[in-house]
């Protein structure tokens, strides 16, 4: 059984009958190895879902859409959080460093981009200079005092941590909302609009 399906969920049953004649061969080849692929903010048809395949390259990302019924397994970033890499890098390393931390905010959060990627799939996709991935569930506001002090723990970690806020209305990035500048830009299914408050929904209406 599929639950609703967030952005940065990983996804697996996807095949290369599914993908338009167009697509490049290495997304062929991610997608035959087995390869999972993350569910990406964009407007589907019914019955289908917006996803992304990644490539061995960081400039190798393939917008596609999947079937929902072809879904065989769904990992949240969130189920992510305590599972321990395999391999020795910076992000797995910030990831056990802030691990505690975040546990005790009393947020859900996750892992996502390369490092959630290989923790829930086992294939390689992160490098020494890799970033940290991470999103923060936030149904109620986070006051921009605690987006700093967040940000400030975050710069502790080995490596640089990029949080994503996932709001009802969509996803602000941490360290916009962290700083000064009175609008952020805030991400949904349809748009990328600037907005003073994230969770307000009236805002994107306007």
């Amino acid at each position: 059984m599929v639950s609703t399906l967030l952005a940065h969920d990983l996804l697996w049953g996807m095949t290369p009958q599914q993908l338009p004649t167009d697509a490049p061969a290495w997304v062929t080849e991610s997608i035959s190895a087995g390869q999972p692929v993350v569910v990406r903010r964009a407007l589907s048809a019914a019955g289908q879902v917006a996803v992304g395949v990644r490539g061995p390259l960081r400039e190798q990302r393939f917008a596609a859409v999947m079937e929902v019924a072809a879904i065989t397994r769904q990992v949240r970033p969130e189920e992510l959080c305590h599972v321990q890499g395999q391999r020795d890098f910076p992000a797995l390393r910030a990831l056990e460093q802030l691990r505690s931390y975040l546990d005790d905010s009393g947020w859900v959060w996750g892992v996502s981009g390369s490092a959630g990627f290989e923790l829930a799939s086992g294939f390689s996709a992160l490098h020494e200079g890799s970033d940290l991935d991470l999103i923060l569930r936030t149904p109620r506001p986070l006051s921009r005092v605690d987006a700093q002090a967040l940000v400030a723990i975050l710069d502790t970690a080995v490596c640089h941590v990029d949080l994503q806020l996932q709001t009802p209305s969509g996803a602000v990035a941490l360290r916009e909302w962290a700083g000064a500048s009175s609008r952020v830009l805030l991400k949904n299914a349809i748009q990328a609009i600037l907005v003073t408050d994230p969770w307000n929904p009236q805002e994107q209406a306007a």
